[in-house]
């Protein structure tokens, strides 16, 4: 009497699509990640804030 293991199939993660690289990290050079208030570097931790303009 050997219980059947239920398994969930969990829905597909939606990619995003490439962009081209919009900003460069000015400590290491890798590719900046464009959040919506801010530009990241996964590499070294820089970090640019998006101010408002005008």
């Amino acid at each position: 009497m050997a219980e059947e293991k239920k398994t969930e199939k969990k829905p597909a993660k939606k990619i995003r699509p490439y962009k081209p690289a919009s900003k460069f990290c000015p400590k290491c050079g890798s590719r900046m990640a464009d959040h919506a208030d801010r530009f990241a570097c996964g590499k070294c931790g820089y970090t640019e804030w998006k101010g408002k303009s005008g």
